[in-house]
């Protein structure tokens, strides 16, 4: 045998190969919308050797995004693989229509996002894969309009989390308090009407926005995480937001730091997320 090879099985011998969490792709039929979405499923590891189940949390994508934005946009290979391995859990990320901030809406069958993930695609993954089937191992969190679904869902479902993130998050839907993007506010405001209707957008504020379930938040006593880029053109509906629960007394984690609405920050961001949440579930053992 020459030395070479020799060397390579030593090596193969002494260095066993890494793997990587596994990722499945899943299509999950909705009976409140009567059509099938997809998400993907990242299970640490070694999940197929081990005889446990693992805490889960749900990592929503923003407007224009899909169910593959965490895999194909953040600017670490293999982030969510290496975050379900080092803290053992299993990491969802659903797809939904592409401005829908994962709200169900009064005139719109084709609309109920809400549903769809706490009553159809939490229970199909709780069926399907080893999760601990306990609101106290049970996360979520997301990027601009899926850090609104995160705090929303979890504000008027206790049942299902212990803990809520949002990252650069529309914590309130109305335009007017975003920052720039005059054209691209018209449009989503037109979209709210199709999907809403006429809403209230000022005090009280409606609870299909996330600034109009703070007392749902101080009630429900969920771990929640805030943070936002200084440089975000939604810094001021997070600051807002983070104002009401500091005004009604809610516990929670509210973080601004350099950064904008990029993928940069939100590669950043997750792992801060992950931690906050695991430790979360590490509280309520």
């Amino acid at each position: 045998m020459a030395k070479s090879s020799k060397l390579t099985l030593l090596f193969l011998f002494f260095c066993p190969i890494l793997l990587l969490a596994k990722i499945d792709t899943i299509e999950v039929f909705s009976k409140a919308m009567n059509k099938s979405l997809k998400a993907t499923v990242v299970l640490p590891s070694d999940s197929e050797v081990k005889d446990k189940d693992y805490p889960s949390v749900y990592v929503l994508h923003g407007a224009w995004g899909g169910y593959l934005d965490w895999h194909k946009n953040v600017t670490k290979p293999n982030l969510l693989q290496n975050l379900a391995d080092q803290y053992q859990m299993i990491l969802i990320t659903p797809g939904v229509a592409p401005f829908s901030y994962y709200y169900d809406s009064p005139l719109m069958d084709s609309v109920q996002y809400e549903t769809y993930i706490s009553k159809e695609l939490i229970p199909f993954v709780d069926q399907n894969y080893p999760t601990k089937k306990d609101k106290n191992a049970r996360g979520i969190t997301g990027l601009s309009m899926g850090g609104h679904g995160a705090m929303m869902i979890a504000a008027k479902h206790p049942d299902l989390f212990s803990a809520a993130g949002s990252m650069s998050g529309v914590m309130n839907i109305d335009v007017r308090t975003w920052i720039g993007n005059e054209s691209t506010q018209e449009e989503r405001r037109k979209s709210q009407r199709e999907m809403l209707g006429n809403i209230n957008y000022d005090y009280p504020y409606s609870p299909y926005t996330a600034v109009g379930l703070i007392s749902e938040m101080k009630e429900n006593k969920i771990a929640l995480l805030i943070d936002c880029g200084i440089d975000d053109f939604l810094i001021e509906t997070n600051r807002q937001l983070h104002q009401l629960l500091l005004e009604n007394g809610t516990p929670h984690e509210y973080t601004e730091r350099p950064g904008a609405h990029t993928w940069e920050y939100w590669t950043e961001a997750l792992p801060f997320h992950i931690l906050f949440i695991h430790q979360a579930f590490e509280k309520k053992k």
